[in-house]
């Protein structure tokens, strides 16, 4: 297939920025999904082997610790993984914390490039195997991962009362007409 040369005075994107363009886009979204949970409700826990609402928003932020991690040190497979920091007792508090580890995400990519996006980081590839992953492909599937985490979320805001913000499109709680 061929590539198409850009048009006249198009400007092409670079992968950082491209990726950029979207993780703010999905940062605010996850944003107002997170702000519409009802703080009296933290503890819901849809199912035994399901984390709470509290925990579940934590998710968000250590995913962020993640990319921070393998856009910068890498991870050191060869020693024992520590246990994850506990979630903070307050939503704003996680809320902060994923808004702060946005910014340095965005603070890096940033700063990244392009061939730095081709640099491998060594994460699971499958169960129990670690392998080479492009620094732009862990980047995405993070931001995937997210989006999916953001999902079930959503289930629990709906599972507390809370109202479902729009997402991709309308819910019961915010028609677009």
């Amino acid at each position: 297939m061929a590539t198409m040369a850009p048009a006249a005075g198009e400007i092409r994107k670079t992968r950082g920025q491209q990726f950029l363009d979207v993780f703010d886009r999905e940062h605010a979204t996850t944003l107002r999904v997170l702000r519409a949970y009802p703080l009296d409700k933290l503890d819901l826990k849809p199912h035994a082997m399901c984390k709470n609402a509290k925990e579940l928003a934590w998710m968000f932020v250590m995913e962020q610790g993640l990319l921070e991690k393998a856009l910068t040190t890498g991870f050191d497979w060869s020693a024992p993984m520590s246990a994850p920091p506990p979630a903070p007792e307050s939503m704003d508090a996680i809320i902060d914390a994923f808004d702060d580890g946005h910014n340095r995400v965005k603070n890096i990519v940033n700063r990244m490039s392009e061939d730095q996006f081709q640099e491998t980081v060594k994460f699971f590839v499958a169960p129990k195997t670690i392998g080479d992953i492009p620094k732009i492909d862990f980047l995405w599937m993070l931001l995937h991962d997210q989006i999916h985490h953001r999902g079930q979320f959503s289930i629990y805001l709906r599972m507390a009362g809370a109202k479902v913000p729009s997402i991709y499109g309308p819910t019961a709680d915010e028609p677009w007409m």
